[in-house]
């Protein structure tokens, strides 16, 4: 019997075969729309497994230059770097942030030079440096001091950015450091460098493998980043955040963490019309990762679907620890 446009509508139809598949598909994930994530430190010819996030490792700069060969064969456009500080290096004043001998401006310019077509991001933010793990310098009291820690923040782009990056990502979440680095880029004539802002940055759960990775847990202690790190359950906030950010001179904005803020990109993409991007965290590589593990899920299928739930929400692009697997996979 004949229920509404049945059987003249049949939904099924287009999906019975391949082919019909194919042309009907709505978005497509490729290698191009993801970016590594590579952990740096000192020394040569090591690399460190980090127990949290297993397949994921700290390189030395000859390390990060194989690793970075594989990316650029495989099709991905570009590599964001986070330094692993030593202690002896970590202060109250972030100084080793805008050393221009440090590892990542070295790292810079080595990769720029071996790859100059492979897009260089950098970390721009205090935490891998501070003895406290905060993403700013604190008073007595511990209160995070914005416009010191903003100081701070132009000192690092600037490092950066003279190196050769080709991107400097703010994601410590201070007010009107976005301005103020587009406006000192600018004095400086590095008028092409881009700036990705960290606009949508959640006080999340799912940051800590990452913490592991660069050593700041245990210098952060029991202390939060609820302060400067935003809500999770706000919305609206996210909208105001980006808005603010675009208007101070970024380039490009970011959502972080992804999973379970696909809304927050799907409305970003809604209202604004610059590129964003999406941040899969290491607390959701390392869920997919211990499923795996124990045979739970199938891998390859459950990386993949995830990936192209962050291009169907709208992300132009996504920084995975799943990358260089990825695009094999899609290659």
């Amino acid at each position: 019997m004949s229920t509404g446009h049945f059987p003249f509508t049949r939904m099924r139809r287009i999906r019975m075969k391949k082919f019909a598949r194919d042309l009907r598909c709505e978005t497509i994930l490729t290698a191009k729309d993801l970016v590594l994530p590579l952990f740096i430190i000192d020394g040569k010819n090591s690399v460190e497994p980090i127990s949290s996030m297993p397949g994921v490792f700290r390189y030395t700069l000859d390390k990060v230059l194989e690793v970075a060969a594989q990316a650029q064969a495989l099709g991905i456009p570009a590599v964001a770097l986070f330094p692993v500080i030593s202690a002896s290096k970590k202060s109250l004043d972030a100084k080793a942030a805008w050393d221009d001998k440090g590892l990542v401006p070295i790292a810079v310019k080595a990769l720029k030079k071996s790859f100059p077509t492979l897009g260089i991001i950098t970390d721009v933010a205090l935490d891998p440096y501070t003895t406290h793990g905060q993403d700013g310098f604190i008073d007595a009291s511990g209160e995070i001091l914005n416009d010191k820690t903003v100081d701070g923040l132009i000192k690092q782009a600037l490092c950066h950015a003279k190196a050769g990056a080709d991107i400097v990502a703010p994601s410590d979440m201070m007010d009107g450091r976005i301005g103020c680095i587009r406006e000192a880029l600018e004095a400086a004539g590095f008028h092409d460098t881009l700036i990705l802002a960290y606009s949508a940055k959640y006080a999340s759960s799912f940051y800590g493998p990452f913490r592991d990775a660069v050593g700041s847990k245990a210098s952060l202690g029991k202390a939060t980043k609820d302060s400067y790190q935003m809500d999770p359950g706000n919305s609206d906030e996210a909208m105001q955040e980006i808005a603010l950010d675009l208007d101070e001179g970024a380039d490009i904005v970011m959502v972080k963490p992804g999973l379970s803020y696909l809304d927050i990109v799907r409305r970003a993409r809604d209202k604004f019309t610059a590129p964003v991007f999406v941040y899969n965290v290491s607390g959701e590589y390392s869920m997919v990762k211990a499923a795996a593990a124990n045979k739970w899920i199938d891998e390859k299928k459950v990386v993949l679907e995830l990936l192209l739930s962050f291009k169907r929400a709208g992300a132009h692009a996504i920084f995975t620890y799943h990358a260089l697997d990825a695009a094999k996979w899609l290659k």
